[in-house]
Order: structure tokens, then sequence, then C-alpha cells
């Protein structure tokens, strides 16, 4: 079977993994998105594998990237915490069991600058 370039190049990104940094980014940055304004809090409740070696993989600073509206090929990710400090962005992680849950899960509960809340529950199934 011949394959392409395109068959086994991964995600542009800042790694090192797809799922547990480049999807993490993309997971933040949507629920930054949905949000639709600056964030002033953010919980980040870790699941399963985000949970168990998410740290090692960068989930927790890619999620913050994401948060502070990164993208999954910035430079700056590693860098997430210092940049949320400076940002005045409040943030706290938990670990937390979801039912049902794809192992790379996370539940962000977001509040904004205005008040608004949001709550949701994302995973990352890999490849970014």
């Amino acid at each position: 079977m011949a394959m392409n370039v395109f068959d086994i190049m991964g995600p542009i990104m800042v790694g090192p993994s797809s799922s547990h940094t480049a999807g993490a980014v993309r997971i933040g940055f949507t629920a930054r998105q949905l949000l639709r304004e600056e964030i002033k809090h953010v919980k980040l409740y870790l699941h399963g594998s985000f949970l168990a070696t998410g740290k090692g993989h960068g989930t927790d600073k890619a999620l913050i990237a994401g948060l502070l509206g990164m993208k999954p090929d910035d430079e700056r990710i590693p860098y997430s915490f210092q940049y949320a400090k400076e940002c005045g962005l409040d943030y706290e992680f938990l670990g937390i069991e979801l039912r049902n849950a794809h192992p790379n899960s996370v539940l962000i509960k977001l509040e904004g600058i205005k008040g608004n809340k949001l709550e949701l529950v994302a995973s990352s199934v890999g490849g970014g």
C-alpha cells in the first residue's frame, strides 16, 4: 500500500502530543470563543489520561494557552502560565472522574469579566 507524505505527517503544533497538547489548545480556544468575552476565572477538571499524564505532556499549559487565544502552533504555549499571570487570568486545575467520558477529557467552568458563565465537557481523541 502506497502512502504519501500527508498520510504520515501530523498537525503543525507545539508538542509533545497531538492529543494532549494540540487537542488541548483547541479545547481551550473553543471554550474561549464560546464564552464570547474575556475570561476572569476558570476551573479545569482533568479526567482520565489528561489527569494522569497531562502535566508531562503539557496539557495544563496547552489548555491555558488556548484559553488565552493561542493556536496549536504558537511557540508561547510552554510559557502560557506566565502569560496568564500577566493577563490576570485566574485558573485552577482539579481532578475529576467523568462518567462515560473519553480518557482525554476535561470539564471546564468559565466565568467572564462581564459575569457570563459557561460550563462544558470536551475531549481530545487524537491527531490534535
